[in-house]
Order: structure tokens, then C-alpha cells, then sequence
């Protein structure tokens, strides 16, 4: 499977390639634990009191967005990942729980007693 679209902008804010760094490790972390996303499209920016981490996750089947906030762009980027794979595992997991409810139904039909 191709690697996923990753696309970071800082608005408001110098461009740190230490977190620009950091994030994508992440979001190719996400990937990999969660092969049905394609797009991560990140923004970072200051808001009144700190910062703010704005995200849209997309791919098959699956559609999140999230937000974080914090005193450091680190710690606003930090809690928007944490967010976004609670999400995704919510997401994630529906689904396949899903499919699993409904074979063990329709094995109970076919077999009934």
C-alpha cells in the first residue's frame, strides 16, 4: 500500500522543522496501524492563549478530524495526534467489530440450534 499524503501548515507561525518532523513520523506511525488512511492534512497556529492543531484524516472508508490545543506548538500537535488515533481505533474497530457481528448472525441462521 502507498504511503500516505501528509500535508503540514503552520499558518500564523514560522515553519519548525523539528515538529514538522515529529508529526509526520507520527502520522506515518497512524498509517501504519491503520492502513485504510490516505490524506493527513494538519494545520498549526497560534490562537489566543497558545496554540492550536486543526486535522482532517481521509481514505477508505474513513473520514476524521480533530483538534488540539496547548501552550506549545509541540504540546498542541501532541494532543491533535492522541485525538486522532482514539478516533481512528473508534473507527477502525466499529468496522471490523461490525463485520464480525453480523457473520456470527447469519452463521446462527444457517445453523439454527
Amino acid at each position: 500500500m502507498p504511503d500516505p499524503t501528509v500535508l503540514i501548515n503552520f499558518k500564523d507561525t514560522p515553519t519548525r522543522e523539528r515538529i514538522r518532523e515529529v508529526v509526520e513520523d507520527r502520522c506515518a506511525r497512524l498509517a501504519e496501524e491503520f492502513p485504510e488512511t490516505t490524506k493527513f492534512e494538519i494545520t498549526l497556529a497560534p490562537d489566543g492563549s497558545g496554540f492550536s492543531a486543526h486535522a482532517h484524516v481521509t481514505g477508505r472508508d474513513t473520514d476524521v478530524a480533530g483538534h488540539g490545543q496547548g501552550a506549545q506548538l509541540g504540546e498542541a500537535a501532541d494532543r491533535l495526534l492522541d485525538k486522532l488515533e482514539r478516533s481512528l481505533r473508534k473507527v477502525h474497530d466499529k468496522k471490523i467489530f461490525k463485520n464480525r457481528r453480523e457473520a456470527q448472525r447469519a452463521a446462527i441462521k444457517r445453523n439454527p440450534g
